[in-house]
């Protein structure tokens, strides 16, 4: 998943990162977002939709239980993961932190991950990440 300048053009849809100033473009419809919980170390991944309306969660996944990730009654444990589809909302920006104890976001799509740090081509540390649908200007 390679950065593009954070423009649209070509009738795509693209999903817009931006932190500390930098922007960085992806040209993707659908992507997954996964983590490790700070505390509880363990895996935590959404499957997100890109829509000219906002971006929209799919579906979500842990990998157990513990402080402050608890899943929702109707969650299902498939293949040793807790999954659920939450009621669709589209949302016009998503923010990412990283308090840096438990690694980074990792963006995946078309069966490859990569850090936000790789994405921006240096370090994101601790600073805050926002994705929104690009918008033309």
């Amino acid at each position: 998943m390679a950065a593009a300048p954070a423009r649209c053009g070509g009738g795509g849809l693209s999903v817009c990162l931006a932190s500390a100033g930098v922007v960085k473009a992806l040209q993707v419809a659908a992507f997954t977002l996964a983590w490790t919980h700070s505390i509880e170390k363990t895996a935590w991944q959404e499957d997100w939709l890109v829509t000219p309306a906002g971006l929209t969660l799919q579906q979500a996944r842990i990998k157990g239980t513990g402080a402050g990730m608890e899943p929702p009654p109707e969650a299902r444990l498939v293949d040793g993961w807790f999954q659920w589809s939450p009621q669709p909302v589209q949302r016009a920006e998503v923010v990412l932190g990283n308090s840096g104890a438990a690694g980074e976001w990792h963006l995946c799509h078309a069966g490859r991950c990569q850090t936000l740090s790789e994405i921006f081509g240096h370090p994101i540390g601790a600073n805050v990440t926002t994705m929104s649908v690009c918008r033309d200007p």
